[in-house]
């Protein structure tokens, strides 16, 4: 077996409208690749009935936030939907100094602060879904939320899904098992990157030696 080269981890962004399979997308990704971690953010947002505090998100108050955001605690931050998030700096700074990868499920806004802030750790995907009408079904399916929420992320989703030459991939999500094939392949080929493989120059040296 060849020799493990030391590389820097990538910050992986996912975006996509609500209801495109970002989410999905994101776990079945986590549970496959044990070399990926999930950005847990810090958000105002009221805790749903299925979450877990410190797996799915800190939950805060909005004067709590507000201290963080002063203090510098986060990579980016954004308000969605009236609620706050943000991602804490220091523990995304840890993974990628110790070449794991860390996943992002956040909006435009955030990805457009990571790229301003650390624009060469970062890979942006963006998730489209194949159709409008198939976008609605799948938020009335997840039951997560009201009518009139599914109205306002409908209205939304032009807004959101306008960003999408911002990012380096785009993905249309008819398929999850073809999506997160396409997925885990670009993850493939950025961990190949040059620049990432820290340990690629004493490697070649000592192969020229050799």
């Amino acid at each position: 077996m060849g020799e493990a080269i030391a590389r820097r981890g990538l910050m992986l962004v996912l975006s996509s409208p609500s209801g495109a399979g970002k989410s999905t997308l994101s776990r079945q990704l986590l549970q496959s690749d044990p070399n990926i971690a999930m950005s847990v953010s810090v958000t105002t947002r009221p805790k749903r009935p299925n979450e877990v505090e410190g797996d799915d998100y800190f939950f805060v108050s909005s004067g709590r936030f507000e201290e963080m955001l002063k203090s510098g605690a986060f990579l980016e931050h954004a308000t969605v939907f009236g609620n706050r998030y943000g991602t804490p700096r220091a523990a995304v700074e840890k993974m990628l100094s110790d070449g794991r990868d860390v996943l992002f499920d956040i909006d435009w806004q955030g990805a457009q602060q990571l790229a301003q802030k650390a624009k060469d750790d970062l890979v942006r995907v963006f998730i489209l879904p194949p159709s409008r009408a198939e976008l609605e079904r799948r938020l009335f399916e997840r039951a997560q939320d009201s009518p009139s929420v599914v109205k306002n992320r409908m209205a939304a989703a032009d807004n959101e899904i306008s960003r999408w030459s911002e990012y380096d991939y785009v993905i249309i999500n008819d398929d999850v098992a073809k999506a997160l094939a396409q997925l885990e392949a670009i993850v493939a080929a950025e961990r190949l990157h040059r620049q990432r493989q820290t340990g690629l120059v004493e490697f070649v040296r000592r192969l020229m030696r050799d």
